[in-house]
């Protein structure tokens, strides 16, 4: 099988999901399974239809690799973790079939020992997604480590938090001049690592959005593309950081209150 590149391993984990990434400076598409590139501005003919770019590239994945859910869980056990037989049973359940179906399909298998398997691959996520987090935190962190003397307690629970994320009101404005040189509605330089910038301008960002409207994805791509080229990067973190809510298909977004 193919081993996946370089694109695939520098992907977000909504960008993995669905299988390809804009680049910006390019101006283009690309399916991160293959490599195959879509430019923006331009049709492509598939069948007897003509498609723009970024459905192009969705086109692409189901019709050269499946899905990318099958791309992923065909990938070796070192990327994945997977045995044979889990990747086996994730199929299942991805396909939608019944834990009695697919006990009856797999050698020795019954309705419980699935059960369970659903509950221990819940757990695994659950995990995945903490560990996920402590290594961004990880990487995000300022250079030498943290400084104790920045830590401070939370009352009464024994906690303690970073205070670099309080954010004052000076702060606040001059992280919009920086970021927001042409003003707060308009694009923005660039986007940080540091989660205290990150805040402010998501903060600022959705305010482009009115709350108790639903928007498509297309909406919500054309309203963060003028904001920043890769508005793909924008709406992951806006979800991400609470600040929007979406289907699981993807098809509505919103405010969060």
């Amino acid at each position: 099988m193919k081993e996946p590149n370089k694109l695939f391993w520098n992907a977000s984990l909504d960008q993995m999901k669905r299988g390809y990434i804009w680049d910006s400076s390019a101006e283009e598409y690309i399916c991160l399974i293959c490599g195959e590139r879509f430019a923006q501005g331009r049709i492509y003919p598939v069948g007897e239809a003509w498609y723009e770019a970024e459905k192009a590239v969705r086109i692409h994945i189901t019709r050269e690799h499946g899905s990318v859910f099958r791309f992923l869980v065909e990938l070796d056990k070192r990327y994945t973790g997977l045995t044979e037989r889990q990747k086996e049973l994730l199929t299942y359940f991805y396909q939608g079939v019944s834990d009695k179906q697919i006990a009856t399909a797999m050698e020795n298998g019954n309705t419980s020992t699935v059960r369970n398997q659903r509950f221990s691959f819940r757990e695994k996520a659950k995990q995945a997604k903490v560990f996920l987090a402590i290594m961004e935190l990880l990487e995000e962190r300022p250079p030498g480590g943290v400084n104790p003397g920045e830590l401070i307690d939370l009352p009464g629970s024994g906690v303690r938090m970073d205070d670099r994320f309080a954010i004052t009101e000076q702060e606040n404005a001059a992280i919009i001049k920086t970021y927001f040189p042409q003003g707060a509605n308009g694009p923005i330089s660039g986007f940080p690592k540091k989660e205290k910038r990150k805040i402010v301008i998501l903060r600022q960002l959705i305010r482009r959005f009115k709350p108790g409207r639903q928007y498509s994805e297309q909406e919500v791509n054309e309203i963060l593309k003028a904001a920043w080229d890769d508005f793909v990067t924008l709406r992951r973190y806006l979800i991400e950081y609470g600040f929007m809510g979406r289907l699981p298909d993807g098809s509505t977004y919103w405010v969060k209150e």
